[in-house]
């Protein structure tokens, strides 16, 4: 059809002018013969070659070397399995024919092409009957995860388990006796307010149900059970939650998708009937969908060319480029990620689609041309589609066939969608003028707004319940007919042997591996600053190392010097294996969408956990090369060139080994903070027991056996071996008779035959494919975590109905005037030829962008009034969340230009956040506090201190019967997504923090996206009565139905580039601006009893655009409408006579006392309620300390030989070191989930960021002292230190401050980096170098004095010195070593330079110092960095 460039019209202009004699020219006569012969040579190839060979007609526009084709559209063979990229998309924008998102010619010409060769389509009908699906769940408080709650649940389930006892829990319906069908060529909505069970029959019928809900019923595709067929590859469940990977863009994420779900299946089957059939027939297809399915049907290939048509389809080809994006990732917008999560299903082969909300977030036009081209696939290719949807648009509803109403888990109607307004006449209840359907249907059924749409005059009315509304249904004519297509049982030989899917996966596993393998491939290299900044760190510890072991410094002469060569090895061995840690974080933060890619069924688990361990190989060697040239000759071991290969092998295993056990830490785990627990277990046993810490003639004999399950002492005795049986260790020794090397292997109970490197090299590469192997497993059989929901307590349900009776007048003035009790400030914005720029992304420039800057804001200037509500409106990508960003000045990149005035004065942000709310899209909030605490968090923080607590208490209250929260009060707000409130809820909440505020400026973005129909009404009559006290309220909307459209006074209309093409007043029934647009010449006229809001949107398309031939942007400039709001813009820049600029005497409105005070009430509440994080903490504690005190069984008084003191020394040292690690590792992941919150909490000016770093850093605390207690007192028994209270206490207090400042470190380090990965990396580089520098591997006399610095600046060595000398510093017992005799307190002195008991008290100033210093970094980060990029 049409050009993109318009030269349509030029060629039909020579038409006319020739039409007298309308014989064709001589240049097409050419043409045609031309594509004649060409489409003989096709056909004259064998069969198989057909298919590889299409036409592809080109525009002289689309032809890029121009210069002999003298305008006429030339034809050419192409090869479909060799398409380039531009070639792909020509192809399908060939096949669809035209420039608006529409797929209807293309696939009303494949399905002309299978009917004219009389191929038949699978189709599929799903049925279910009597399906009911229940739960148990607890209620009340007892759903609260606190610490105790958690506990008692774990001995519960354990008890159950064993069947002594049973858990008491209460049983809750979710779907009740439901029956139904899903016909394949019609379109079927699913609707039902939130709660009512639509998300759970969806899973239900696609076979993704929860395996903790208890299922009844049948469920049959074509009258097979799903036990007999592959569901998960016959039909897709598209969920509401959007997993992706933020580093990858939105073409990669879905040709992965197309290409391990065999995108090209189906077509390939076609083409191959189609090309034998053809043949005979002698039919001659249409060349362009000829082209379309043929290279459609090549799979195994990076890209598909269905990537293309589907980002067509679904309008992301503007943002094909852009990466996904997370929280923290810049990337595409909200909308368009949950487009890509729909285009991720629906571009494989599945024609069984069940779609769970899939517009959140997406303006009315949008859905409407997603669902529209939804429609075509499902009349033209026999699909079936249940789609829900929350608040369709009434022209989106009319393109379904059939709809599914739920409420309260009955199904109250299903049938055709042109009956059901007759089914519910029939009952009494009219729809009224001006009102959705698909509104009506889902407030009639709920008890509070059921009477306003009673219409039987006859009778008075009387609540119809649910299960009345399903009965009724059931005698209904529509629900008799049902009920009759149901009885008969489906005849399964009618059914298509392909439609349902019998194989598990849709590629061979060889295309399968190499999927993921690229995949891996990529995302190393979008990772490549973790990657090279950890061998840069590799790199700088092992410069340390070999400066601290200098050769010049260390000669192999004597056992002293072998005892440091020893230590240089084993601090090799543990840097490696320390190196494998910073594996957990980046494998946890994968698996969600591994979960979602293996439950669907696109790879088996062992493609992505073998693909990404074969990529970590060549990682290991770099790391193993990067140590050994660094460290192996400066520091001088044996020189041979043998013996430098085996040393950099051997790193190399260990490595792997390392790897390969934390991924398997965190496959099972699945958790951060539980992860990180086990991780630090396993290192603590690997490393007290590989036979350095405790030689092995000294491990207690029921710990025996673990030194030989312990890797590192594999790893210790071949790394030993090799160096030690060098032939410059053979001399003679001064010792006993035998020679130093030997002396020194025996010293430490090591072996001396060589067989034992390679015996040690073997085991730990068999450990490595163990671990690994495990990893598989467990990723093949273990299910991702999930929480419980929360349910509403008991007796909250009794209270519901009476007291939101009063909502049911519409307009509730006195309630409002009474809802906002506080006296505030009206206040007028002005902006006025804003502009915003951010850099241009590097993938940007690599596609050929020359600019530096992208201009996302184009001289916006409009006017927000107080008591005026505006909406925000344009298309996905317009720039409204920007301008909104821009305006409350939450944006933390890019550059602003213009001016914006609040009543005249220049905006000033500090004292702006004061007066100003900001209700965010994202619903970000702490997951462990419940919906009245968070209100009263806010409310606390951000009202006036002269406000009394009463009165606040009261406004709080009022807000929550605003929002229609208060039935909620005490429900946890929880994870997004996995726990705690629904989507709606959460929305309502994130409105109510911003409230309870008493702000005068409020901006919304999306208040309602993401809810059903009354929950959105129930936001807006909130937001209406919200502007009637005389706010100013802004909100960016996406799909308003009518009524939420015409509660706005004002519009800003926005186009993508962030280009203004209307701004002004809306008018009654929105008069005034449909009258603007009628104005303009082109404009097709509205619709009776059409949504103004989505019309406007229609007709301002692009395409609409490239029909009129103007821009939008322009006619607006010029318009009388810009003339009025530049004259108001005017009138309001000017400052009102005797007005004054706004002015605080603070920044916040509370003092530093209280907002530390309310800050640690709420942090303190966080604690109590993350149990995995502090249950965990505690147990870990108590396991470790029964390890330790089992492993150093009553050492500590034995003193007879230099050797039992250092094994008492290293109980010392490793119990510092592991403890303190994991309290550092285990507290990042808990301190970067409540950035997130804090960054919100920030930008709102609620609170300083030093007290809320104090109260982050007190609330720890109580939990340090804790585990102090738990493991000091434990060890110090079994171990059987001196019985001396002095002594107990001492080593009470160094443990307590060598957690604090462990935990402190770890805080520290989060609040310096983006991100969990980076502060794993980054803080374990520094445990290596406190490792090796405590005074325990090497000693402080050892230490070269360019390093002895170092050595005064390391925390670790404080404690070491401290607890060593509180201990032992006054012994005065007499003990013989190699090389010396004397008193412990003697020896102290000379070996480590622990100089006598005065150093105790230093040793604690010092490690306050430390506690001081992490903590005033961590406080002084969080105030000045900000990492979120907005």
């Amino acid at each position: 059809m049409a050009a993109s460039n318009g030269s349509e019209y030029f060629e039909l202009d020579i038409n006319t002018i020739d039409s007298s004699f309308s014989r064709p020219s001589n240049a097409e006569l050419v043409a045609r013969d031309e594509r004649e012969l060409l489409w003989a040579a096709i056909e004259r190839l064998p069969s198989q070659k057909q298919s590889n060979f299409a036409l592809l007609t080109r525009s002289p526009s689309e032809i890029t070397s121009s210069s002999d084709n003298h305008g006429a559209n030339t034809t050419e063979t192409i090869d479909v399995r060799k398409l380039d990229k531009n070639e792909r998309e020509l192809v399908v924008k060939k096949a669809l024919a035209t420039d608006d998102q529409d797929n209807f010619k293309l696939l009303s010409g494949i399905k002309e092409r299978l009917d004219r060769a009389e191929v038949v389509i699978p189709k599929i009908e799903v049925r279910f009957q009597n399906l009911t699906v229940s739960a148990n769940v607890q209620v009340g408080s007892r759903t609260l995860p606190t610490l105790i709650n958690y506990s008692q649940d774990i001995v519960e389930s354990i008890l159950t388990s064993l069947k002594i006892m049973k858990g008491k829990r209460y049983p809750l319906t979710i779907l009740n006796d439901t029956s139904g069908i899903v016909k394949p060529g019609r379109m079927t909505l699913l609707l039902g307010p939130p709660g009512s069970g639509r998300s759970t029959l969806l899973q239900a019928l696609a076979g993704k149900l929860d395996r903790n809900l208890k299922k009844t019923g049948n469920i049959t595709y074509n009258g097979h059970h799903l036990k007999e067929f592959c569901v998960q590859r016959t039909s897709a469940y598209i969920s509401q939650s959007d997993n992706h990977l933020a580093e990858l863009t939105v073409r990669e994420t879905l040709d992965f998708a197309a290409r391990c779900q065999g995108a090209s299946e189906a077509f390939s089957e076609y083409i191959k009937e189609l090309t034998h059939v053809e043949k005979e027939k002698r039919i001659r297809p249409s060349p362009d969908i000829d082209a379309f399915m043929k290279a459609s049907s090549v799979g195994g290939k990076k890209h598909s060319v269905l990537t293309d048509y589907i980002l067509k389809v679904l309008g992301l080809d503007v943002c094909s480029e852009t990466l996904v994006g997370s929280d923290m990732v810049r990337g595409v917008s909200g909308g368009q990620r949950k487009r890509v999560t729909s285009g991720e299903m629906i571009v494989g082969p599945r024609k069984t689609l069940f779609m769970d909300e899939i517009s959140t977030g997406l303006d009315s036009s949008t859905t409407f041309q997603i669902v529209k081209c939804l429609r075509n696939f499902v009349h033209q290719m026999e699909a079936t589609v249940l789609m829900a949807l929350l608040q369709p648009a009434p022209e989106t509803f009319e393109l379904f066939d059939d709809l599914v109403l739920l409420s309260d888990g009955y199904l109250v109607y299903q049938g055709p969608r042109s009956e059901v307004l007759a089914f519910f006449e029939s009952l009494g209840f009219k729809l009224p003028p001006r009102k959705g359907v698909a509104d009506f249907l889902q407030e009639v059924t709920s008890k509070k707004d059921q009477e306003q749409y009673w219409a039987d005059s006859t009778r008075a009315y009387k609540y119809i319940s649910v299960p009345e509304i399903a009965e009724a249904f059931k005698q209904s004519q529509v629900g008799r007919s049902l009920e009759s297509d149901l009885n008969p049982p489906y005849d399964k030989s009618s059914s298509h042997p392909s439609a349902l899917a019998k194989t598990k996966f849709a590629a061979s596993k060889n295309e399968l591996f190499k999927a993921c393998f690229f995949r891996e491939l990529l995302l190393i290299k979008r990772h490549s600053f973790l990657y090279i900044f950890r061998t840069c760190q590799v790199a700088f510890v092992g410069f340390v190392t070999c400066t601290m072991f200098l050769r010049t410094r260390i000669h192999p002469t004597d056992e002293i010097n072998g005892n440091l060569y020893l230590s240089c090895l084993f601090f090799g061995l543990i840097h490696m294996m320390f190196n494998g840690f910073s594996e957990l974080p980046l494998m946890i933060s994968r698996l969600p969408v591994f979960y979602k890619q293996r439950d669907n069924l696109f790879h088996p688990s062992w493609s992505w956990s073998i693909s990404s361990w074969i990529l970590r190989v060549p990682y290991s060697v770099l790391e193993a090369v990067v140590w050994s040239c660094v460290v192996y000759y400066t520091v001088g071991f044996a020189p041979s060139a043998g013996r430098f290969f085996r040393f950099m092998f051997l790193l190399f295993s260990v490595h792997q080994m390392a790897i390969g056990l934390f991924r398997l830490m965190a496959a099972i785990a699945r958790d951060m903070v539980i992860a990180n627990t086990f991780g630090s277990a396993a290192l603590l046993i690997i490393f007290l027991l590989g036979g350095f810490i405790i030689p092995k003639e000294m491990i207690k004999p029921w710990w025996s056996w673990a030194f030989w399950v312990s890797p590192l002492s594999y790893g210790q005795r071949a790394i030993s071996v090799n160096e030690f049986t060098a032939t410059r260790w053979m001399e003679k020794s001064s010792i006993g008779n035998g020679t130093i090397g030997y002396n020194v292997l025996h010293s430490h109970n090591m072996p001396s035959s060589d067989k034992w490197y390679w015996l040690g090299v073997g085991v730990i590469l068999i450990y490595a494919i163990l671990f690994n192997s495990l990893v598989t497993l467990a990723l093949s059989k273990l299910h991702p975590l999930r929480k419980a929901q929360t349910v509403i307590p008991t007796d909250a349900n009794g209270t519901d109905s009476t007291t939101n009776n009063q909502e049911q007048v519409p307009n509730s003035n006195g309630r409002v005037g009474k809802g906002m009790i506080l006296p505030f400030q009206p206040l007028t914005m002005t902006f006025h030829n804003v502009n915003y720029f951010v850099d241009t992304p590097k993938e940007m420039k690599q596609q050929g962008i020359p600019e530096n800057r992208l201009q996302l804001l184009s001289n916006v200037s409009g006017v927000f009034s107080p008591g005026v509500l505006t909406a925000l409106v344009g298309s996905s990508g317009a720039g409204k969340t920007t301008l909104m960003d821009v305006l409350a000045g939450r944006k933390t990149g890019g550059y602003i230009e213009g001016e914006i005035k609040i009543s005249g004065f220049p905006k000033e942000q500090r004292t702006f956040a004061r007066i100003s709310g900001y209700v965010e899209q994202n619903d970000i909030h702490s997951p462990q506090v419940t919906v009245e605490e968070s209100l009263q968090f806010s409310s606390s923080l951000r009202l006036p201190k002269e406000i009394s607590e009463e009165k606040r208490r009261e406004f709080v209250e009022e807000v929550m019967t605003l929002v229609e929260l208060d039935t909620l009060r005490h429900a946890l707000v929880g994870m997004p997504g996995s726990t705690g409130l629904s989507t709606e809820q959460r929305k309502r909440l994130t409105i109510a923090v911003e409230l309870v505020a008493n702000p005068s400026i409020i901006f919304m973005d999306e208040p309602t996206s993401g809810l059903d129909a009354r929950a959105a009404a129930i936001v807006m009559r909130t937001v209406r009565n919200t502007v009637d006290t005389g706010r100013t309220v802004v909100c960016t909307i996406h799909q308003p139905s009518i009524d939420i459209f015409e509660a706005f006074d004002e519009l800003l209309l926005m186009k993508r580039g962030g280009r203004v093409i209307y701004g002004g007043k809306l008018g009654v029934h929105s008069q005034i601006m449909i009258d603007y647009f009628e104005g303009i010449n082109g404009v097709s006229p509205i619709p009776d009893a059409y949504n103004p809001a989505t019309w406007m949107l229609e007709v301002t398309t692009p395409a609409a655009e490239q029909r009129i031939g103007r821009d939008f942007a322009d006619i607006y400039r010029n318009s009388g409408q810009f003339r009025d709001v530049e004259e108001s813009i005017k009138q309001y820049s000017v400052p009102p006579s005797g007005g004054e600029a706004l002015k605080f005497d603070s920044t916040y409105s509370q003092g530093t006392l209280s907002q530390f005070i309310i800050c640690l009430w709420k942090q303190r509440l966080v604690y109590w309620r993350s149990p995995q994080y502090n249950v965990m903490r505690l147990c870990f504690t108590f396991i470790s300390a029964l390890i330790f005190g089992s492993v150093f069984w009553d050492v500590g008084m034995r003193r007879n030989s230099t050797q039992e003191l250092m094994v008492v020394m290293g109980a010392l040292y490793s119990a510092c070191l592991f403890l303190g690690v994991n309290n550092a590792s285990s507290v990042q992941p808990i301190v970067s989930i409540e950035r997130t919150v804090f960054y919100r909490e920030k930008a709102a000016g609620m609170y300083s960021p030093i007290a809320y770093a104090f109260a982050q850093g007190l609330v720890e605390v109580p939990y340090i002292a804790a585990q102090t207690i738990i493991f000091g007192v434990i060890t110090y028994l079994m171990v059987n230190f001196e019985r001396n209270v002095g002594k107990f206490f001492l080593y009470i207090l160094f443990m307590f401050l060598t957690f604090t400042y462990f935990t402190f470190y770890g805080m520290m380090t989060v609040g310096l980096t983006p991100s969990q990965h980076m502060a794993a990396v980054v803080s374990s580089a520094f445990y290596s170098l406190w490792n090796l520098l405590s005074g325990f591997l090497v000693p402080k006399p050892s230490i070269p004095g360019w390093w002895i610095w170092f050595y005064y600046i390391c925390p670790i060595s404080w404690t070491l010195r401290g607890i060593i000398t509180s201990q032992l510093g006054d012994v005065e017992t007499i003990i013989v070593g190699p090389g010396f005799k004397g008193s412990v307190k003697q020896y102290l002195e000379v070996s480590l330079g622990y100089g006598g008991n005065d150093m105790i008290g230093v040793s604690v100033v010092v490690l306050v110092a430390f506690i001081l210093l992490f903590f005033t970094v961590f406080a002084v980060s969080v105030k000045l960095i900000n990492f979120q990029r907005r």
